[in-house]
């Protein structure tokens, strides 16, 4: 069982190592070490909260589950005592239960089974929020193996933590998201008069649609009999003249000459403002 009464200590002395945790500082609850008044910094003070000892059993070569006459499962409650000062905000609190909760469960080789935290609480006589907050550990307990507690957690926490992120039944992609977040982007440009002019995106658009501005979407010309196209819509597998799409955003284009029925697309004229709807 000293391995269990060490515990505190020791998760104290690994998280004093973690680099990203180093604005924090750790004491243990037992025995007791005196907090600075006023608090400058936030502090954390590590303790055992109570353990559970149940019977611990294994899979057989069948697959059956059997007990296991050598070794008990112990459910450890890990307590930490989150005090930050009152210029930090009780906000620091949780982001620190936060951060160290994230350590130990993908960092190190416990097993963290659950965490929570209570409500935060003003103390006056350190000047500082306190939040009491709790993780569960699950170990094995082996009277045989010299009463050690098996601490390491039965499954990499490397491999756990990527299968679950890449897991992409139950996490959307980048671009999901974005799409999600913001699914077309409007815009304008001033036509330049160029035979093509590129409008860059950021990303390959399904649809775009293109308008010039207070123009309708075509204008005859009467002295020269041509039509003059002001607007037009591509499609990935598709277009009007006038415009299509690229890997990037679109292209727009303003010919000289006709392209069809005695059509000229005028989607970068000269001095024109035109706006266009673009769908991820």
């Amino acid at each position: 069982m000293s391995a269990i009464s060490s515990m505190p200590a020791n998760i104290v002395a690994w998280l004093k190592e973690r680099e990203e945790l180093r604005y924090i500082k750790f004491i243990t609850e037992y025995p007791a070490i005196k907090k600075e008044v006023p608090l400058r910094n936030t502090t954390v003070a590590v303790g055992i909260d109570g353990m559970n000892i149940v019977d611990s059993f294994v899979e057989n070569d069948e697959g059956v589950l059997v007990e296991n006459e050598n070794c008990r499962q112990v459910n450890i409650k890990l307590r930490f005592s989150i005090h930050a000062p009152f210029s930090s905000g009780g906000a620091a609190c949780h982001d620190a239960f936060t951060d160290i909760i994230d350590c130990l469960t993908f960092d190190s080789a416990l097993n963290i089974d659950s965490s929570g935290c209570d409500r935060i609480i003003s103390d006056r006589d350190t000047d500082a929020f306190v939040l009491t907050a709790w993780a569960t550990v699950i170990a094995s307990l082996c009277p045989a193996d010299s009463s050690s507690v098996d601490l390491p957690s039965f499954l990499g926490k490397e491999l756990f933590c990527a299968s679950h992120i890449n897991n992409g039944d139950i996490h959307l992609s980048q671009d999901q998201i974005d799409y999600l977040e913001e699914p077309f982007v409007t815009g304008q440009y001033m036509g330049r008069g160029q035979t093509s002019m590129n409008i860059e995106l950021g990303f390959k658009p399904k649809l775009v649609i293109v308008v010039g501005n207070n123009y309708p979407f075509m204008k005859y010309d009467a002295e020269n009999q041509v039509n003059y196209m002001l607007a037009g819509i591509a499609f990935r597998n598709g277009n009007t003249y006038g415009v299509t799409i690229n890997d990037n955003g679109f292209t727009v284009y303003n010919h000289t000459s006709t392209i069809s029925q005695d059509s000229y697309p005028k989607l970068n004229n000269l001095g024109s403002p035109y706006r266009y709807v673009a769908f991820r």
